[in-house]
């Protein structure tokens, strides 16, 4: 759906590197997750998207044209710094911000109808936004951003702002326009939605890209053969033979259970194996590091 192929973005004549050579390819109705830390590049990446600035080299492709201004109608985008106006009511800033997008006054009316009816919010028409907590005027920009049913949806941390259960709403509500098509760019600081909602993801640091792919893939490479066990019945003589085998740690002793990590690169069923002769194994799972880990362990060793 997108591709960006040796972007590079300075500012200042040159002398600050906004973009390093970016690449990225994002496949349609997907859901791409955008991570870095705070001027790591993203958000330029996003306004050269959003033709706000241009790039100082290289392209970028939606369907495999190359950007231009017909693609903005195709495009919603949400910023992480709102742009509603405080002092217009929510009716009258859906329609005008519809109407931007090309959309009829009747199109963007029955469009406003569902999301209203879909979020719980049909009775903020004729509210102005400065009578809405900063939460109720989030969905409003959500609102918004999805009017004109755009094919290529960018959302700058939709879910600031948000208690957890209109959080968890507009993760389904995303997660639902997603799978009717719609491919998503999420740049997010919250690695638990990249985990849950994200198909693939890229890291940004200093300008450069560090990592990128599926996220199952991405957090595989981070692993480090460590895997989880608890056991029970256990044979201490033979617990005493498996630890001369094996790197084992945080081992703990608990209601006549036995729970410990190792580390060890030999194959799992070999390891399960052995662990039968020592007990009954109640559990035996491998440690698969969170995008968390991933994101501290990736940007401290791109410094």
């Amino acid at each position: 759906m997108l591709r960006a192929e040796h972007i590079t973005k300075t500012y200042n004549a040159g002398k600050k590197t906004a973009l390093d050579d970016f690449s990225i390819h994002v496949p349609p109705a997907s859901i791409y997750g955008l991570l870095g830390p705070n001027g790591a590049g993203k958000t330029s990446f996003i306004r050269i998207i959003n033709q706000i600035t241009q790039a100082d080299s290289g392209d970028v492709f939606i369907n495999g044209e190359k950007l231009n201004a017909s693609h903005i109608r195709d495009i919603g985008y949400m910023p992480e710094e709102r742009g509603l106006y405080k002092n217009m009511t929510v009716g009258d800033q859906i329609l005008y911000f519809g109407e931007l997008k090309g959309m009829t006054k009747n199109d963007a009316l029955n469009e406003a109808k569902k999301w209203f009816e879909k979020l719980n919010i049909d009775q903020w028409w004729k509210k102005k936004l400065s009578e809405l907590s900063k939460g109720m005027a989030q969905k409003i920009q959500f609102v918004v951003t999805v009017l004109h049913r755009p094919h290529l949806l960018i959302l700058d941390e939709p879910f600031s702002g948000f208690d957890p259960v209109n959080a968890n709403l507009i993760k389904d509500q995303i997660i639902d326009l997603k799978n009717n098509g719609t491919t998503i760019i999420l740049s997010t600081h919250r690695m638990e939605s990249v985990e849950e909602m994200c198909d693939y993801v890229a890291l940004i640091n200093n300008s450069k890209k560090i990592i990128d792919g599926k996220v199952f893939d991405v957090r595989e490479k981070f692993k480090k053969n460590i895997f989880g066990v608890t056991l029970s019945e256990v044979d201490d003589a033979q617990f005493e033979h498996f630890k001369t085998k094996y790197e084992i740690f945080n081992s703990s002793h608990e209601n006549e259970l036995v729970s410990f990590d190792l580390k060890n690169n030999s194959d799992q069923n070999s390891i399960i194996l052995d662990l039968v002769n020592v007990g009954k194994v109640r559990s035996f799972d491998e440690k698969i590091p969170s995008m968390n880990e991933v994101f501290i362990n990736a940007v401290s060793n791109h410094p």
